[in-house]
Protein backbone atom coordinates (compact mmCIF):
# COMPACT_ATOMS: atom_id res chain seq x y z
CA UNK A 1 0.00 0.00 0.00
CA UNK A 2 1.27 3.55 -0.83
CA UNK A 3 2.31 6.18 1.15
CA UNK A 4 -1.19 8.59 -0.12
CA UNK A 5 -3.31 5.60 -0.44
CA UNK A 6 -2.31 5.08 3.46
CA UNK A 7 -2.69 8.60 4.40
CA UNK A 8 -5.80 8.87 2.51
CA UNK A 9 -7.44 5.87 4.55
CA UNK A 10 -6.06 7.22 7.79
CA UNK A 11 -7.90 10.60 6.88
CA UNK A 12 -10.90 9.43 6.26
CA UNK A 13 -11.58 7.44 9.02
CA UNK A 14 -14.59 8.26 11.06
CA UNK A 15 -12.49 9.67 13.81
CA UNK A 16 -10.29 12.00 12.16
CA UNK A 17 -13.15 13.48 10.53
CA UNK A 18 -14.94 13.92 13.95
CA UNK A 19 -12.46 15.32 15.53
CA UNK A 20 -11.76 18.26 12.68
CA UNK A 21 -15.33 18.93 12.85
CA UNK A 22 -14.84 19.13 16.64
CA UNK A 23 -12.08 21.35 16.54
CA UNK A 24 -13.92 23.56 14.21
CA UNK A 25 -17.22 24.09 16.07
CA UNK A 26 -14.68 24.44 19.15
CA UNK A 27 -13.05 27.40 17.61
CA UNK A 28 -16.49 29.05 16.63
CA UNK A 29 -17.62 28.13 20.17
CA UNK A 30 -14.39 29.98 21.50
CA UNK A 31 -15.16 32.81 19.19
CA UNK A 32 -18.52 33.25 20.67
CA UNK A 33 -17.94 32.87 24.30
CA UNK A 34 -15.35 35.54 23.92
CA UNK A 35 -17.80 37.87 22.65
CA UNK A 36 -20.12 37.14 25.16
CA UNK A 37 -17.60 37.62 27.73
CA UNK A 38 -15.97 40.91 26.53
CA UNK A 39 -19.47 42.52 25.14
CA UNK A 40 -22.19 40.76 27.54
CA UNK A 41 -20.52 40.09 31.49
CA UNK A 42 -17.46 42.52 31.38
CA UNK A 43 -19.45 45.59 30.28
CA UNK A 44 -22.22 45.30 33.69
CA UNK A 45 -19.81 43.61 35.69
CA UNK A 46 -17.34 46.86 34.81
CA UNK A 47 -20.19 49.37 35.86
CA UNK A 48 -20.96 47.34 39.07
CA UNK A 49 -17.60 47.93 40.31
CA UNK A 50 -17.66 51.54 39.70
CA UNK A 51 -16.89 51.74 35.81
CA UNK A 52 -13.95 50.05 35.11
CA UNK A 53 -12.97 48.91 31.60
CA UNK A 54 -10.95 45.30 32.44
CA UNK A 55 -9.65 45.72 29.27
CA UNK A 56 -7.71 49.48 30.37
CA UNK A 57 -6.22 47.17 33.43
CA UNK A 58 -2.75 47.65 32.76
CA UNK A 59 0.71 48.04 34.61
CA UNK A 60 3.02 50.40 32.41
CA UNK A 61 6.53 48.91 32.85
CA UNK A 62 8.59 52.13 32.17
CA UNK A 63 7.07 53.94 34.57
CA UNK A 64 5.08 56.51 32.51
CA UNK A 65 0.87 56.87 32.81
CA UNK A 66 -1.10 56.46 29.70
CA UNK A 67 -4.49 56.79 30.05
CA UNK A 68 -5.38 53.25 28.04
CA UNK A 69 -3.80 50.39 27.05
CA UNK A 70 -4.23 51.12 23.50
CA UNK A 71 -1.86 54.57 24.23
CA UNK A 72 0.21 52.51 25.88
CA UNK A 73 0.35 50.18 23.07
CA UNK A 74 0.97 52.50 20.46
CA UNK A 75 3.97 54.23 22.65
CA UNK A 76 5.15 51.02 22.34
CA UNK A 77 5.91 50.89 26.21
CA UNK A 78 6.15 47.40 28.19
CA UNK A 79 2.60 46.08 29.74
CA UNK A 80 1.32 44.28 32.17
CA UNK A 81 -2.10 43.45 30.80
CA UNK A 82 -3.71 41.86 34.12
CA UNK A 83 -7.04 43.49 33.02
CA UNK A 84 -7.29 41.62 29.93
CA UNK A 85 -5.66 38.31 32.11
CA UNK A 86 -9.18 38.91 33.77
CA UNK A 87 -11.06 38.69 31.01
CA UNK A 88 -9.37 35.81 30.27
CA UNK A 89 -9.79 33.73 33.44
CA UNK A 90 -13.48 34.55 32.64
CA UNK A 91 -13.28 32.92 29.23
CA UNK A 92 -11.83 30.11 30.59
CA UNK A 93 -14.46 29.43 33.31
CA UNK A 94 -17.31 29.96 31.01
CA UNK A 95 -15.81 27.44 28.55
CA UNK A 96 -15.06 24.69 31.11
CA UNK A 97 -18.77 25.57 32.69
CA UNK A 98 -20.25 24.63 29.02
CA UNK A 99 -18.10 21.36 28.43
CA UNK A 100 -18.82 20.37 32.11
CA UNK A 101 -22.66 20.89 31.82
CA UNK A 102 -22.53 19.25 27.81
CA UNK A 103 -20.44 16.17 29.42
CA UNK A 104 -22.72 15.87 32.48
CA UNK A 105 -25.68 15.65 29.96
CA UNK A 106 -23.86 13.23 27.42
CA UNK A 107 -23.09 10.74 30.41
CA UNK A 108 -26.53 11.46 31.94
CA UNK A 109 -27.82 10.09 28.47
CA UNK A 110 -25.44 7.18 28.64
CA UNK A 111 -26.47 5.71 31.71
CA UNK A 112 -29.09 2.56 31.20
CA UNK A 113 -31.21 1.87 33.84
CA UNK A 114 -30.42 -1.26 35.67
CA UNK A 115 -32.67 -4.60 34.28
CA UNK A 116 -35.51 -4.91 35.87
CA UNK A 117 -34.65 -8.63 38.15
CA UNK A 118 -35.45 -11.97 37.03
CA UNK A 119 -38.70 -13.65 37.62
CA UNK A 120 -37.06 -17.12 37.20
CA UNK A 121 -33.78 -19.11 38.42
CA UNK A 122 -31.96 -21.72 36.79
CA UNK A 123 -32.53 -25.81 37.81
CA UNK A 124 -29.21 -27.01 39.57
CA UNK A 125 -29.92 -30.69 38.20
CA UNK A 126 -31.21 -30.07 34.31
CA UNK A 127 -30.09 -26.21 34.18
CA UNK A 128 -33.22 -25.10 32.65
CA UNK A 129 -34.64 -21.84 33.52
CA UNK A 130 -38.11 -22.30 35.97
CA UNK A 131 -39.78 -20.03 37.95
CA UNK A 132 -38.46 -18.65 41.09
CA UNK A 133 -40.92 -19.94 43.25
CA UNK A 134 -40.99 -22.98 41.85
CA UNK A 135 -40.85 -26.34 44.78
CA UNK A 136 -40.46 -28.49 41.61
CA UNK A 137 -38.71 -27.96 38.01
CA UNK A 138 -40.87 -28.41 35.16
CA UNK A 139 -38.46 -30.04 33.10
CA UNK A 140 -36.82 -32.75 34.96
CA UNK A 141 -39.46 -33.21 37.82
CA UNK A 142 -36.78 -32.30 40.51
CA UNK A 143 -37.70 -31.33 43.52
CA UNK A 144 -36.44 -27.99 44.03
CA UNK A 145 -36.01 -27.46 47.73
CA UNK A 146 -33.90 -25.14 49.22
Amino acid sequence: MGFISEFKDFAMKGNVLDMAIGIIIGVAFGAIITSLVKDIIMPPLGMILGSVNFSDLFISLDGKTYATLAAAQAAAAPTINYGLFINTIINFLIVALAIFLLIRQVNAAKKKPAPPESNTKECPYCKESIAKTAVKCSHCTADLKD
